[in-house]
Order: structure tokens, then sequence, then C-alpha cells
């Protein structure tokens, strides 16, 4: 897979987690009104991709996958903390957790299993 478009599905699935997230609470589905909420996750992603690609990581597998997933909610949790002066709530570092990890790290490992179901088959 090329770069930017490993790049731009992660950034696409951030924002799909801020609407879902913004939907499932009943809250405006605007662009800024997303954007809102995205922002802060997509700064974490940003900086676990200066990370994928300083190391020369595939981005496109598991573990970087995890790294970024990582990098996204913490920097994401973070920002937030830093905006209000408080630590978001445990739930909602739980369900963003889950989410995340299901967007950022679900795809690489269904293409990583794709990948050796047609090596075995090869």
């Amino acid at each position: 897979m090329a770069l930017p478009l490993i790049f731009a599905l992660d950034v696409v699935l951030v924002g799909v987690f801020a609407t879902f997230g913004r939907g499932a609470h009943s809250e405006g589905l605007g662009a800024a009104q997303v954007w809102g909420a995205a922002w802060p996750f997509l700064i974490g992603l940003a900086a676990g991709w200066v990370v994928v690609l300083a190391t020369r990581r595939d981005p496109a597998t598991v573990r970087s996958g995890v790294l970024l997933w990582v990098t996204t909610l913490v920097g994401g949790m973070a920002i937030r903390g830093l905006g209000d002066g408080r630590v978001p709530h445990w739930s909602f570092i739980m369900v963003a957790g889950v989410a995340t990890a299901v967007f950022l790290v679900g795809w690489r490992a269904v293409r990583a299993a794709v990948v050796r179901s047609r090596a075995g088959r090869g």
C-alpha cells in the first residue's frame, strides 16, 4: 500500500471515530464540531506517524498500528486534558481506546491475515 493512502485512511478513521462519538452523544455533526472533537487525536496520530517514519517502519503492519493507536489515544487524551484542565473521564478513555484500536489496528490485522492467507495458498 502506498504511504499517502495509509496515512489518509488513518486520518479518515480518526474522523469517523470523532463523528461516531459526537453522534452517540446526540451532539452536532457539522464539520467544525467534528473537527473540534477530532483534532487532539489527529495531533496524536501525527506524532505517531513521525515516529513510524523516523524509525523506517512499515506503516501497514499491526506493530505500527499499535504504535499509532497508543500515540493517538495518549496524545488525544493529553491534549483534551490540557484544554479543560482535567483528566478525561475513565469511561471516555476506555471507549476511545477500544474504538481507536479497532480503527487503527483492526484494518492492519485484517490486511495481515489476508496477506498470510494468500501466501499460504501460493
